[in-house]
């Protein structure tokens, strides 16, 4: 991990507040609905659209974390 300080301007903070608003209220949500529907179809081992809804899920929760680590410094 990075130990130096990151500088941001009012603005980018914003921009990032918004990407964090939009991650945790709109798309979280998204994911788990397809996540929901995937498993619907049966066996998710073999299930690409879980897979793929899954990945993203995980690509969300680590932008959510290094988006809220960016805003706490």
């Amino acid at each position: 991990m990075n130990n130096k300080p990151t500088y941001i301007s009012r603005d980018g903070l914003e921009k990032l507040r918004a990407e964090l608003d939009e991650m945790v209220n709109v798309r979280r949500a998204e994911v788990a609905n397809r996540i929901a529907e995937a498993k619907e179809h049966g066996d998710i081992s073999e299930n690409a659209e879980y897979e793929d809804a899954k990945n993203e899920q995980a690509f969300i929760e680590r932008s959510e974390e290094h988006t809220s680590e960016l805003q706490s410094h």
